[in-house]
């Protein structure tokens, strides 16, 4: 009964579609500027994807035109930012497959894992402890920064029911930090400090490993080599894998830290309290479909296409329902916190590498 329900509340009802409309007109638009940006200005893309673009076009007028208009947009307006982002993370199984997992190997599999653990402990530890930040907000910053960029903040937004301006924090310093390492990564390599430590396809898999979005991934791997770009962009994908045991587990935590140190709690009566992200397992789901059933070319082509559609339709949604005043209230300890991360994954991810390839 309860997943009927679930089920009925993905069709979309009348006073949906206005909203709905906007922001697929606005994906429409960010999906085109970004695809022709390379061919205005000579094969450069400078990192931009849709989704930036789509929240920074959502900032722009959900704090200028919108609020003057937003009555009869804010139901579909909801539904994008809820429903079509669960369906966009389902979708998002048919850009990876478990084949390519197991032709990189066990290594980078194991590097992934150990940089996603630690860098998202260190961040939370920085977080609630150093900073004192609100937790909704540190694991936002915690999640994007290690597993895969916006499309894990605005997956894991679901399991900690945060706050608008919060996700828009947390894809912030995503933006932010991940726009630097486009930089700084190549620089590094270039200047030959990385090259006395990786190979060259030791350095695909420390790119896949610690850069923020899978975007930033391609633009860093394609500064050395088509063919690091390609090591990269795998290790990467092996990273948005782990999204949804993540997922599973931070829910695990969160339903044991509503119990109070006094409580009696057994371990089936914390499951029962979980609230499972189904919408991530039916994403593993797709990616063993994608795996094992033959789908024609063009057919994962345009499902990619329709998964990239739908989650910059979700960030537009964010970026709308966003008020720049809430963004200013935080302070600058999510910007100091991104910092410390950025670093984290620069270096401790790096000796990481290093140790599992020694």
């Amino acid at each position: 009964m309860k997943a009927l329900q679930a089920a009925r509340g993905y069709i979309p009802r009348l006073n949906h579609f206005s909203g709905i409309l906007l922001t697929l007109l606005a994906s429409l638009f960010c999906l085109w500027f970004t695809e022709n940006l390379p061919h205005w200005t000579g094969g450069h893309s400078f990192g931009l994807s849709s989704l930036t673009l789509a929240i920074l076009l959502g900032l722009f007028l959900g704090n200028s035109f919108y609020p003057q208009t937003n009555s009869p947009l804010n139901a579909g307006v909801g539904y994008t930012k809820g429903q079509v982002l669960r369906l966009a993370i389902m979708l998002y199984g048919f850009k990876l497959t478990f084949t390519q997992v197991a032709n990189i190997g066990t290594s980078a599999v194991l590097t992934d894992f150990l940089t996603l653990s630690s860098t998202f402990l260190f961040a939370y530890y920085l977080g609630t402890k150093v900073f004192k930040m609100d937790k909704d907000t540190t694991i936002l910053v915690g999640a994007g920064a290690s597993i895969c960029g916006a499309a894990a903040v605005i997956a894991t937004e679901p399991v900690v029911k945060a706050q608008s301006y919060k996700v828009t924090i947390a894809v912030a310093t995503v933006v932010v930090f991940g726009s630097i390492a486009m930089f700084v990564y190549p620089m590094l390599y270039q200047l030959g400090w990385l090259q006395s430590w990786l190979t060259p396809a030791e350095y695909g898999v420390y790119a896949g490993s610690t850069v923020h979005e899978v975007a930033q991934v391609v633009v860093v791997g394609n500064a050395i080599s088509p063919e690091v770009a390609g090591t990269a962009v795998i290790t990467k994908m092996i990273r948005v894998m782990m999204l949804a045991p993540f997922l599973l587990v931070l829910s695990f935590f969160l339903a044991g830290a509503k119990n109070t140190e006094s409580e009696s709690i057994t371990f089936s009566q914390r499951l029962k309290q979980v609230q499972v992200p189904w919408f991530a397992f039916i994403f593993i789901g797709v990616v063993a479909l994608h795996t094992w059933v033959p789908f024609a070319e063009e057919t994962v082509k345009n499902m990619v296409w329709l998964d990239n559609l739908l989650l910059t339709m979700a960030m537009f949604a964010l970026g709308l329902t966003t008020h720049m005043s809430a963004i200013k209230q935080a302070g600058i300890k999510p910007l100091i916190l991104g910092t410390l991360i950025f670093a984290w994954l620069i270096l401790a991810g790096g000796a990481i590498n290093v140790l599992i390839n020694a």
